[in-house]
């Protein structure tokens, strides 16, 4: 036997430095061979082998790399993945068999191995050694970049001030070369930003500018690096930590200056904090004259279409700055102004007019013309005073101009898209089965045609089928060679129904229930229920398969939806009672729960005589209607208000402000099984669902969790058991009962801190489904319209918006339950603003202030105090001046209008009560 294979199948790595010295390069690639032939052999092992390969992949990366007679192919075994993962990085064995290397061979070999993104971090003691042997140039690659930062500071020497940062940089013989790289990087080194204290000795920012001061590096490189990086822009932290290094570094007047272009381009396109520095930079270049007014209107052309209204502020500020310094760049500046008058926010709209009419020369007609042009993206009441100190007619104006009537825009209603008519071919149904598994959840109308596929091509020729799939399923896990049965409860989905046609399931395994996979949710879970109706078709429609099988399926749905047309399901049974098939129980109670209730139907439905159209007939007429929804406001639990917990369930990272909601969890730390969800502490609105006796009493049992009454903590669950698109078309014509079991995680979506499903909230789904539009589904839009995430806001806005399309919104019952709601604190005003603010910016003024009338009123009553009424008070004027709305004003708005002040609030209400309560407005409701 060869000592070093034995040395290396033994794991003993110290060894093989000296085993290896004394061989010749033949020699050495004669062993190589032996070693990648063990590689291989390695690969090849199961998991029972786990010890003994661990052992091996130390000693055999370090026997290889000696062998290579190459700098490329060494840095490639020494890169490898299969010999690193789970090890230790064998840093002085290595260099103990390289130690006989030509320098010039290892510093080749260093520069490799820092060109291997994803290995020269954890390298990088190894890369700077050879480095130091070969004395060749350090590498300038990222991944080397970030390993010298993690080696320079370690998270010890973050946390102590014993060897502080300032004496590591200083020490270090390659800070001057690698310090301006920090500013290259495509991301910069995770240690940068372990302290952000600039009172801390571990501080990078200060201890870099430290080193400019010194004269160690070159301090226009850090300067300039600093601004490329932000002007590059990247994640937030990373940002925050350039803009420290600048302003530890205290650029000079000159400097600044010099940089003027670039603070043009931050105040334009960075994000808002990077933003604001540079508009203060700007200012005092502005101050000292240092900005030309042709290079000031450009950015000002970019940074007024901005939403953040703080920045266009502080935009129009440094103008008006601009003109009193140098009246003569009015003909420049001023229609620089005039971009804020498309700005949302009718008070910039308001101030950029205040500066038009301040510094508009009299004589310049040209120039009127031109900003005369530009008011007509004013809000109407702007307009008609812009119109008035401008000169001729802008834009239409009660009493001046010819007001053409209002005419509200709606999106169009999604149009409902129909499953194919007639069974899919054989190689559609297979290519759908087969992408159910590549591409994760499948959609319901892929799932239903699939599914309904396989049943037909089963019953028509399933050894044709089984042919079709079986190499289209060949990568599937449960689908090896062999005949060998499978469990059913190892299969989900249409794995299931392909491995009953292969045959790889037996029919005694099928067992009603055993197939469900409840995806870790709660037994009394709404999730479940739903999951356990989908898992008991499939069970039902396998063991067919092996048994009876069936011609088609009932309960295939008509529409994209879920729903089924009550007449195609007549046609259907009438064709099981002219075929002698027998329905299946589970398949026929889905396809009850699918069919749209038109007593029309129940004459066909009633003249089938058979028991199952006896049953449709008497669903059709009344017995199918959804449980009745309960509706109640919670009081917070005593313990929700105690001492945070301790003890064996305490979290010493949880938020300080208790969650809201039945599924709310804990957001920090990970999650706790063994853990009570904290209870709420604060008043809502739940919603509870009766129990539903047709089905509980006629239905197969997977299907009577649907029918149990569902409280607000029968609802309880984990994020992972969130109903997909799939379970959704379980109940499609009933969208309220849904609508009540989504509630929950629509309001801790607007009290807590953050949702946690991580994808926006399916409220436009839930609209689109079939049933009437009622309280419990305006109720949930409403909450969703106050949700912390912007992306669940804008989710609601288009559950709105499509329900206004249909016709089914009630305007005044959706402000009634957001009034409500603004009164418990559940939804927030600024948040509300927003929403609002988006559904009007579609066109749809008229619906949005119908909205918010009726949601005005708590707030008005409270003396409109509350945070962010002004908003979306400003965000209700200028709905009301759009659509030109008349009639009585919401309770309180009058005495709002009158009470004094410059807030938002205080300027808002009166352009308001200026439309609503009269047929025309007065002349004076505007006054700069």
């Amino acid at each position: 036997m060869n000592p070093i294979l034995d040395a290396v199948r033994e794991g003993r790595t110290g060894l093989l430095p000296g085993l290896l010295g004394p061989l010749t390069a033949p020699e050495r690639q004669e062993l190589l061979a032996r070693l990648a032939h063990l590689r291989a052999e390695m690969r090849g092992w199961d998991w029972s082998r786990w010890r003994e390969r661990d052992r091996i992949r130390s000693a055999l990366l370090v026997a290889g790399a000696g062998c290579h007679t190459g700098a490329s192919p060494a840095a490639s075994w020494i890169g490898a993945h299969d010999l690193r993962e789970g090890q230790e990085f064998p840093t002085e064995p290595l260099l103990g068999v390289l130690a006989d290397r030509d320098p010039r061979w290892l510093g080749e070999l260093a520069h490799r191995l820092a060109e291997r993104t994803g290995t020269a971090e954890e390298d990088y003691p190894l890369i700077r050694e050879l480095v130091r042997r070969a004395g060749c140039p350090v590498p300038t690659t990222d991944a080397f970049v970030h390993g010298w930062v993690r080696s320079i500071f370690t998270m010890d020497r973050a946390r102590t001030t014993h060897n502080p940062l300032s004496i590591a940089l200083r020490q270090d013989p390659y800070a001057r070369e690698l310090v301006p790289l920090l500013f290259a990087t495509a991301e910069s080194p995770e240690a940068l930003h372990w302290c952000s204290d600039p009172t801390a000795p571990n501080h990078w920012p200060s201890e870099l500018a430290a080193l400019a001061q010194e004269g160690i590096v070159e301090r226009r490189v850090l300067v300039d690096g600093c601004v490329a990086r932000l002007r590059r822009g990247g994640r937030q932290n990373q940002l925050k930590f350039f803009l420290a290094m600048l302003t530890r570094l205290e650029l000079t007047p000159a400097e600044e200056r010099e940089r003027t272009a670039d603070w043009t381009a931050l105040a334009a396109g960075a994000p808002s904090p990077l933003a604001g520095y540079a508009q203060q930079v700007l200012v005092r270049l502005v101050d000292a004259g240092g900005v030309p007014a042709q290079r000031l209107a450009e950015m000002s052309d970019v940074v007024l279409r901005r939403p953040e209204k703080k920045l266009v502020r502080a935009q129009l500020g440094l103008l008006g700055q601009a003109l009193r310094r140098d009246p003569e760049a009015r003909r420049t500046l001023l229609p620089a102004v005039a971009v804020a008058f498309g700005h949302e926010d009718t008070a910039l709209q308001e101030r950029a007019l205040g500066l038009v009419v301040r510094y508009l020369p009299p004589g310049d007609r040209a120039l009127r013309r031109e900003l005369a042009l530009r008011a007509e993206a004013l809000s109407p009441l702007h307009r008609r005073a812009a119109a008035e100190l401008l000169g001729p007619c802008t834009a239409p104006a009660p009493g001046s101009c010819a007001e053409p009537a209002y005419e509200e825009v709606l999106p169009p209603a999604p149009v409902r898209r129909r499953l194919a008519r007639g069974p899919l071919t054989l190689a559609a149904t297979v290519a759908l089965v087969a992408a159910s598994g590549a591409a994760g959840e499948p959609t319901a109308a892929a799932f239903e045609s699939a599914l309904d596929g396989l049943v037909r091509h089963a019953h028509h020729d399933r050894a044709a089928l089984a042919g079709a799939l079986r190499p289209a399923l060949a990568g599937r896990r449960w689908h090896p060679e062999g005949d060998r049965p499978v469990d059913p409860r190892q299969l989900s989905g249409l794995d299931l129904m392909a491995a009953a046609v292969l045959g790889r399931v037996r029919a005694p395994d099928l067992v009603p229930g055993r197939g469900a996979h409840d995806g870790g949710c709660r037994p009394d879970c709404v999730h479940a229920a739903l999951s356990a109706v989908t898992a008991s078709r499939l069970t039902e429609a396998a063991h067919r398969i092996l048994t009876d099988p069936q011609p088609f399926l009932l309960a295939t749905p008509t529409w994209e939806t879920g729903s089924l047309e009550p007449e195609e399901l007549v046609v259907r049974l009438a064709a099981y009672r002219r075929l002698g098939a027998e329905p299946g129980p589970a398949d026929f109670a889905q396809a009850l729960l699918r069919v749209r209730r038109d007593p029309g139907a129940v004459p066909a439905a009633a003249a089938l005589a058979t028991a199952e159209g006896d049953r449709l007939a008497a669903w059709l007429a009344g017995a199918g209607e959804p449980p009745a929804v309960h509706r109640r406001v919670t009081d917070p639990f005593p313990d929700a208000l105690a001492a945070p917990r301790s003890g064996p369930f305490a979290d010493p990272f949880a938020d300080p402000v208790p969650a809201v909601g039945p599924a709310a969890v804990p957001q920090a730390g990970p999650l706790r099984w063994d853990r009570p969800p904290r209870p709420p502490a604060t008043r809502r609105i739940v919603l509870e669902t009766a129990e539903r006796c047709v089905v509980r009493r006629e239905f197969p049992a997977a299907f009577r969790g649907l029918g149990r009454a569902h409280t607000e903590r029968s609802r309880s669950c984990s994020p992972a058991c969130a109903g997909g698109l799939v379970q959704g078309a379980v109940l499609p014509e009933d969208r309220e009962t849904q609508a009540a079991w989504l509630l929950p995680e629509v309001t801790a979506g607007a009290t807590a801190r953050e949702r946690g499903a991580g994808v926006p909230l399916p409220l436009p789904r839930l609209a689109e489904l079939g049933g009437p539009a009622g309280p419990a589904l305006h109720l949930t839009v409403a909450t969703g319209l106050g949700a912390r995430d912007a992306g669940d806001r804008r989710a609601a806005v288009d559950a709105l918006l499509l329900l206004a399309a249909r016709g089914e919104l009630d305007a005044p019952r959706l402000g009634r339950d957001l009034a409500e709601l603004l009164g418990l604190g559940t939804v927030k005003p600024s948040r509300l603003a927003g929403a609002a603010r988006t559904a009007a910016a579609t066109g749809a003024y008229a619906t949005t202030w119908a909205v918010l009338a009726e949601a005005l009123v708590p707030l008005l009553a409270g003396g409109g105090s509350a945070r962010g009424t002004g908003e979306l008070l400003a965000v209700a004027a200028d709905c009301v001046e759009r659509c030109g709305a008349y009639g009585p004003a919401p309770a309180g708005l009058a005495e709002g209008a009158g009470r004094p002040g410059a807030s938002q609030r205080g300027r808002a209400a009166p352009r308001a009560v200026c439309y609503t309560p009269m047929s025309r407005p007065p002349q004076n409701c505007w006054l700069f």
